[in-house]
């Protein structure tokens, strides 16, 4: 009974390495996502997930790696059509412009706008609304001829990601979705193997420090070998009818599909890019624009009877009434240009573009997809791993050994 006691203890040695393998990279691989915000004791007893800790550095090695290089805003603005644009928003935009009318006149100029009648009134915003898909096309030719001073692509997706950590985690995740759970399942196959020479070491000598010892050795070895497996070799190499490449470049293909799906549909929006314009480092460029062509219009609304509509408001309220009116049209952007969203999403097409790109890159571009999420952190999660297998073997060592 002492006997198969014995030999029962020899065979839990590389049992219990592998399970130790797939406890250690199943927590790498937590780490490197989880928890999104910081759990313990500030700054050092706790932990906070790899990439949400990272999410700057990791948004802006994406922009410059990926995106950056795959999208261009040029090219993107011009697949706007003003006619089409002006359709999509022409009705709530001529809403926003009564208003906008009626609360600029009413300020600048409150008893000439009460004395005008209601069929004056009318008459004017006529006027106005019949203008507006000539204003419309004249700044979306301005806008696409000055995109890049507008529209940063970096800042656009820098600022999403940064304010809103569990999206990085989803792109890495949804990018590597078959990558993360071979990590979790090689740890045990490899930490099974790692054993069998522990096992060996262990009958022959059973000194103590072999247990710790293969310990450490199967929680470094274990995440170290799956890293290499999914990014090596980044080129396909053959040997006799096997051809063998890393797991993650091998899914070119597959992961361009989900990827750019993403991209689209979390990220590079209508919406978020609507956001970054009004409210981004360009949007002091886009009010000038606004500016110029609000003012053209007014001039041209009133070119007739400039001279008594100005001296009828006084030069400094005439100003007035424009710069007022330009603030206005700027602040109620977002009430009308959400109704351009649907049209721009579908005349922008990002997700396709991205993808037929993003499949088009060599193996070293595509890399960066993904790898960015390991590269600079990787060793902490080795290191981790190694930690915790001497801790396992410290635990192996006494609960079944002594």
């Amino acid at each position: 009974m002492e006997w198969n006691l014995e030999t029962l203890s020899l065979l839990s040695i590389p049992l219990i390495s592998a399970l130790v393998g797939w406890l250690t990279n199943y927590l790498a691989v937590k780490m490197m996502f989880y928890p999104i915000e910081f759990v313990g004791i500030k700054p050092i007893f706790g932990w906070k997930g790899l990439i949400p800790a990272k999410r700057r550095q990791m948004a802006e090695i994406e922009v410059e790696l990926v995106l950056g290089k795959l999208l261009s805003v040029e090219e993107l603005a011009q697949r706007i059509d003003p006619s089409d644009l002006t359709k999509a928003i022409e009705r709530r935009l001529g809403q926003v412009t009564r208003k906008v009318v009626n609360d600029v006149m009413s300020e600048s100029a409150p008893q000439l706008w009460a004395a005008l009648p209601v069929q004056g009134k009318n008459l004017v915003y006529q006027r106005i609304e019949n203008d507006i898909p000539n204003v419309v096309h004249k700044m979306v030719d301005d806008f696409q001829h000055n995109v890049a001073e507008i529209l940063d692509i970096k800042e656009l997706v820098v600022e999403q990601l940064v304010n809103s950590p569990s999206l990085i985690n989803e792109i890495f995740l949804t990018a590597g979705s078959k990558e993360f759970p071979f990590i979790v399942r090689s740890g045990f196959y490899f930490g099974f193997l790692f054993g069998l020479p522990t096992m060996i070491l262990w009958y022959f000598f059973q000194n103590w420090w072999i247990l710790p010892l293969g310990g450490l050795l199967v929680g470094y070895a274990t995440n170290w070998i799956a890293i290499k497996i999914i990014f090596e070799p980044k080129r396909p190499v053959k040997f006799g009818p096997i051809t063998i490449q890393g797991m993650f470049l091998k899914r070119q293909k597959e992961v361009s599909e989900v990827y750019a799906e993403i991209i689209e549909q979390k990220l590079i929006t209508p919406k978020n890019i609507t956001h970054v314009i009004l409210h981004g480092s360009g949007s002091a460029q886009l009010l000038e624009l606004i500016e110029l062509h609000v003012n053209d219009a007014i001039e041209r609304y009133v070119a007739i009877t400039q001279p008594y509509f100005a001296l009828g408001v006084g030069s400094e309220n005439y100003h007035r009434m424009k710069a007022l009116a330009v603030k206005q049209i700027f602040d109620n952007s977002d009430k009308y240009l959400l109704y351009a969203y649907d049209y721009a999403n579908d005349a922008l097409h990002v997700g396709q573009d991205l993808c037929e790109r993003m499949q088009a890159l060599s193996a070293e571009e595509f890399e960066g997809v993904l790898r960015p999420a390991y590269q600079q952190d990787e060793w902490k999660l080795i290191v981790t791993g190694a930690l915790l297998g001497l801790l396992a073997g410290f635990a192996q060592l006494y609960l079944v050994f002594l």
